[in-house]
């Protein structure tokens, strides 16, 4: 058997660990309301239990005609210039009263680029903020939802702030007054009874309110002591390591603060007198400990912006909040950083982040309820590359491309050529098969959903009645047997394994065969009216019955037949819930042992009894460590899901609403396949 990585958290089929890369923020490529409407088009395949007589064409993301503009729209665009530098978020003005131009920006980019803090709210169309500000009477700004954003009426709230705004073509540019940082006090907070660890709280203050941002960065590397035996290897640390994390300020911080907070070169390692070895031969030589490193690792001003630079102990992360007379930036360090919320973003889509206590455990997890059910809310698969399976992506990318207004990472990818690894099937087409009989999740367009662990069963059907079994659908998924190719794969497939004999089969009719020669060398065609069948190890036997010019055909089922049922599946596992009852069996589902013992970041998707659909992200319980599978089925089953499945996870788990990722900083988000999106159709007038 021929094993390829799988990837997810660390997701191997040999157990092996996982790596993901590419973790930067990146810029919007597409906006519902620019220049460019993009669409998906898809063709039906035949029923998933027939035999399929035409190759039907691959869905793919293609440029349409330009869109008039929108009624009621002056300008708009997907830049945002703010005091000097270009970030991604879209915008729009409108005309307003008295000749006067409103301008709206999105939501998610609001909240990430100025630092609002958003405030619960049952009424999607006004949204309550806090900006340095009071909670007993926050400002309350009116929202417009039009294509995949959910705008924010920001034309009083920048007057008031004295902002000055100008469209300039695709950019909004907005000027913000000059601030001062006065001063940058750290101070440490008593733990609580529940959260023993050590708590810190950082004051900034400032002389007039400035958009802000907080971005986790990456762990911090410790230098190890070496030991002052020879022969004594040195200890590796049992102590997770810091974590960096930045605050970012539109304002110039006093130079008093910037020489307080300046490094000062570490200082060489003192040894213990040689009097204490005299005098305690038995005690090694041992260096002082070192001092606990400091909170605040440097503050310096860089292009007018003062950048905090911290080093966060593991269990612990800042929760910043804004407050007024005086302005100040309160920054807790905090091992339950996560501040509840619930917010109606719009009809039948619910963004929501609170603690789930599991036994003496405290879990954040952040999610959407969706009630399918609702007129133009719609779920489809959607994948990283517009050309093929092959490729990966940021979440966020590959939402904007779709145009989703939400979503959630999906299935599990060979991390090193970027390929699927289980079931993604779109519109009744088969986009890549199922592997090892793992969980998946099936729906169709009204809102009814299926969970189980799935197999797809193809048989290919040729001279004299001959059956020979399709093992694998256009999978990374690499075994001895027959494997299938179609377009969906892309315009080529380049072999997966040394000397694999390639079939090509064109109107059901087997027009060419060949040998595939050495891994990754040769792309070969797919044909656009029919697709390839690779034989690999021992399966190149079966060459002889499939002659050049033999007739041939495939019959397809699913098991459970249920599946065959819905147009759309995207596979993941393990399977968790299933009718109010934890099913887990990651064993059965061919995970490997260091998989099913690790803690990771959990995505996962389920419904309840009320139909809704929850899409959820869980991280780091409060001062420990993130949950493990047994740990993520019960916390499903906790929130009420009827049905559970878990999705790829670890650096994947994506949760994204709006042009914003919701559970974590875009930089600590790795690139992954495929996802499930969230749909509003447009309302016909």
């Amino acid at each position: 058997m021929v094993k390829m990585p799988n990837c997810c958290q660390s997701e191997i089929s040999d157990g092996s660990a996982n790596a993901k890369g590419d973790r930067k923020f990146f810029q919007a490529t597409v906006s519902s309301i620019l220049l460019t409407t993009l669409c998906l088009t898809t063709t039906y395949a035949t029923n998933a239990q027939e035999s399929p007589k035409t190759t039907k064409s691959t869905p793919r993301l293609i440029s349409q005609s330009p869109t008039p503009p929108l009624p009621g729209v002056a300008s708009s665009g997907n830049q945002i210039s703010l005091n000097g530098r270009t970030l991604p978020g879209t915008w729009l003005q409108r005309p307003g009263k008295s000749g006067q131009v409103t301008t709206n920006i999105s939501d998610g980019a609001f909240r990430q680029l100025i630092g609002v803090n958003f405030l619960n709210s049952s009424n999607s169309a006004k949204q309550p903020i806090q900006w340095f500000s009071s909670l007993t009477k926050p400002l309350v700004l009116a929202t417009s939802l039009l294509g995949a954003y959910r705008y924010l009426d920001i034309t009083n709230f920048a007057q008031t702030s004295g902002w000055q705004i100008q469209a300039n073509g695709n950019t909004l540019v907005i000027a913000t007054p000059k601030t001062q940082i006065t001063n940058i006090v750290q101070s440490q907070e008593p733990p609580e009874a529940s959260t023993p660890l050590q708590q810190s709280r950082i004051l900034v203050d400032l002389d007039r309110p400035t958009p802000w941002q907080v971005v986790q960065g990456s762990a911090i590397a410790k230098p190890q002591t070496p030991s002052s035996d020879p022969d004594t290897p040195t200890p590796k640390s049992t102590v997770p390591p810091n974590r960096q994390w930045t605050i970012t300020l539109d304002g110039i911080a006093d130079p008093v603060l910037i020489e307080r907070y300046t490094p000062q070169p570490p200082a060489a390692p003192t040894l213990l007198p040689n009097l204490l070895k005299q005098l305690l031969p038995t005690t090694p030589t041992e260096l002082i400990p070192p001092a606990p490193e400091p909170l605040i690792q440097k503050v310096e001003v860089v292009k007018n912006q003062t950048i905090i630079s911290l080093s966060v102990p593991f269990g612990l992360s800042p929760q910043v909040i804004t407050v007024d007379n005086p302005n100040r930036l309160i920054i807790n360090i905090r091992p339950d950083p996560l501040e509840e919320r619930d917010i109606t973003w719009t009809s039948g889509l619910r963004w929501r982040q609170h603690y789930v206590n599991l036994g003496t455990q405290r879990f954040p997890v952040v999610w959407l309820e969706v009630n399918p059910r609702k007129f133009g809310l719609t779920l489809k698969p959607m994948w990283a590359s517009p050309d093929g399976l092959a490729g990966t992506a940021p979440l966020i990318q590959t939402a904007q491309r779709y145009l989703a207004v939400a979503g959630i990472n999906g299935g599990y990818f060979n991390r090193n050529n970027k390929l699927p690894l289980g079931a993604i099937r779109r519109d009744s087409q088969w986009l890549s098969g199922p592997i090892l009989n793992r969980g998946a999740i099936a729906w169709n367009d009204s809102g009814q959903f299926y969970f189980g662990r799935l197999t797809l069963e193809e048989t290919l059907i040729a001279a004299n009645d001959q059956r020979l079994p399709i093992l694998f659908l256009n999978s990374g998924y690499v075994q001895s047997g027959i494997a299938r190719y179609t377009t969906a794969w892309g315009s080529t497939y380049t072999p997966l394994t040394d000397n694999e004999i390639i079939l090509v089969v064109q109107k059901d009719q087997i027009t060419n065969q060949f040998p595939g020669g050495k891994v990754g060398v040769a792309a070969v065609p797919i044909p656009q009216d029919g697709y390839l069948l690779t034989l690999r190890a021992n399966a190149t036997t079966a060459v002889s019955q499939l002659p050049i010019g033999s007739t041939v055909s495939i019959s397809s089922a699913t098991t459970p037949t249920d599946f065959s049922r819905y147009p759309h599946i995207i596979g993941a596992g393990p399977l968790l819930v299933q009718n109010r009852q934890i099913v887990l069996d990651a064993k059965g589902e061919k995970f490997s042992n260091a998989f099913i013992a690790e803690k990771a970041i959990r995505s996962g998707i389920c419904t309840t009894a009320t139909g809704t659909l929850m899409i959820t992200a869980t991280h780091n319980r409060v001062g420990g460590y993130e949950p493990n599978l047994a740990e993520h089925a019960q916390l499903m089953q906790l929130m009420g899901c009827v049905d559970a499945l878990n999705l790829d996870g670890g650096s994947s788990t994506s949760l994204y609403l709006g042009g914003q990722l919701l559970d974590r900083s875009p930089s600590t988000a790795a690139r992954v396949h495929n996802g499930i999106g969230i749909f509003l159709k447009p309302r016909r007038k």
